[in-house]
C-alpha cells in the first residue's frame, strides 16, 4: 500500500524529473545557432582593416577597388565550407572588436593577434599564422638603427590597438610612440620623414620592402615576439561555438594539406604584382 508520505515523495520526484526535462528542452531550443544563422542569410560577414598587405589590402582591378590578401583567401575558404557567400566590411582596426560584439560582422580576419586582453571579450580560432615583429624604416636609414638604444628619442609608429603598440610600449620605452588607426597613414608618415620607423609584422614589412625597394627597408633590430603577440587567429563572438568549430576545421584541413602556406605565398605574389 502506498502511504501518503510515500505518495508525496513519488510526486516530488516526478515533478523534479519534469523540471530537468523542461530545462534540457529549453537549453536545446536556445542553443548556439551561429552556423544556421549564417547559412539562412546566405552570407558570412568578415570584418577587416584593409591596410596590411599581404594579409588584407585594397587592390584596383579593372578600375574597381577590391579587398584582397591572405586573410581574404582564408575567409573565402570558410565561406565555402558553410556554403555561403563572403561579404567584407572594411573598418578601422581599433573598431573591429566592437563591430564583432555588436554583431555587425560574423568574424574578424585582420592579421589580429589573440592577446590575453582580447580573449576576455572575443573567442579566437586556432592559430593560422605565427608572426614576428620588426621595424620598418626609410631605405636611407637602413644601417642607422642597429640596436634598440639607437631608437631612444625617435618617433616610432604602431597601429592603434594592435599588439605592435604593446611592443613599442614595453620594448621601446625611450622612443616617442605615434599611433594611428591605419597602417597606411603610418607608412606614409615614415616615407615623408614625419616619423622614424614603424613596427610591423615580418610579413607586412616584407611586403612593403618588396613593393617599394627604393623607399623602405627592414632593420636588424631584434624585437621580442612571444606567442601572446604573434598568434594570428580568426576572431568570433563568445557564444558562436558552432561557427568556431567550423572555422577550426577549415584551418586544420588547410594546415595539414599545406594549402595554408600556399595561400600566403599566393597573396605575397599578388601583392608584389600590384606595383
Amino acid at each position: 500500500m502506498v502511504t501518503g508520505k510515500k505518495l508525496r515523495f513519488i510526486v516530488q520526484g516526478l515533478l523534479s524529473l519534469l523540471v530537468v526535462i523542461s530545462l534540457a528542452a529549453c537549453g536545446k531550443s536556445q542553443g548556439d545557432d551561429s552556423v544556421k544563422r549564417i547559412q539562412d542569410k546566405g552570407t558570412i560577414t568578415m570584418g577587416t582593416s584593409a591596410d596590411a598587405p599581404p594579409f588584407e589590402y585594397i587592390s584596383v582591378q579593372n578600375g574597381k577597388k577590391k579587398i584582397v590578401g591572405f586573410d581574404v583567401l582564408l575567409a573565402n575558404k570558410i565561406a565555402d565550407e558553410l556554403g555561403v557567400k563572403l561579404k567584407i566590411e572594411n573598418v578601422s582596426f581599433p573598431a573591429l572588436v566592437t563591430e564583432l560584439q555588436d554583431k555587425k560582422v560574423d568574424m574578424v580576419l585582420a592579421s589580429m593577434v589573440a592577446t590575453p586582453a582580447r580573449k576576455k571579450v572575443v573567442s579566437f580560432s586556432d592559430t593560422y599564422h605565427e608572426g614576428s615583429n620588426v621595424l620598418l624604416v626609410r631605405k636611407a636609414d637602413a644601417n642607422k638603427y642597429q640596436k634598440i638604444s639607437d631608437l631612444n628619442g625617435k618617433s616610432i609608429g604602431a597601429q592603434q590597438g594592435s599588439a605592435k603598440e604593446q611592443v613599442a610600449k614595453t620594448q621601446l620605452s625611450k622612443a616617442h610612440l605615434v599611433t594611428e588607426s591605419g597602417l597606411g597613414t603610418l607608412t606614409t608618415e615614415l616615407k615623408v620623414g614625419k616619423i622614424d620607423g614603424v613596427i610591423l609584422g615580418a610579413e607586412d614589412s616584407k611586403a612593403y620592402t618588396l613593393k617599394y625597394p627604393d623607399t623602405y627597408a627592414t632593420t636588424k633590430i631584434k624585437l621580442k615576439t612571444t606567442s601572446d603577440i604573434s598568434a594570428v587567429s580568426v576572431g568570433m563572438n563568445k557564444d558562436d561555438v558552432e561557427l568556431k568549430k567550423k572555422v577550426n576545421q577549415v584551418i586544420k584541413r588547410l594546415k595539414k594539406s599545406g594549402e595554408l602556406d600556399q595561400m600566403l605565398e599566393q597573396a605575397q605574389k599578388q601583392q608584389l604584382a600590384n606595383k
